[in-house]
């Protein structure tokens, strides 16, 4: 079993940066993928970022080079630098994991990440 914990979330500016990071402790040797989410208050869940084990990187379409997200599989560990915030980045930020050829199937509890005007 894996767990993902996260950190690095707060209260920001528009315009400041922030870096959440996550943390996988357990069978980390059957994770393939790690990837961030986020979701908006009254909004669906929305793909940020992902990281493969053998380097393939994606991006959510609404990233447009403000986010960076990095990965140190000796530490297991799965980072997200966010650049340039915006108030419409405000949303719980949550980390998943994906074993070989499958859907993410654990979640981390999330980081709150708020950004003011």
């Amino acid at each position: 079993q894996v767990l993902l914990v996260e950190s690095g979330g707060g209260l920001v500016q528009a315009g400041d940066s922030l870096r959440l990071s996550c943390t996988a402790s357990g069978s980390t040797f059957n994770i393939d993928k790690l990837g961030w989410f986020r979701r908006a208050p009254g909004k669906e869940r929305e793909f940020v970022a992902s990281f493969t084990s053998n380097g393939i990187v994606e991006y959510g379409p609404f990233v447009k080079g403000r986010f960076i997200i990095s990965r140190d599989n000796a530490k297991n560990t799965v980072s997200l630098q966010m650049n340039n915030l915006k108030p419409e980045d405000t949303a719980v930020y949550s980390c998943a994991a994906a074993p070989p050829n499958r859907n993410y199937n654990v979640w981390g509890q999330g980081t709150q990440v708020t950004v003011s005007s």
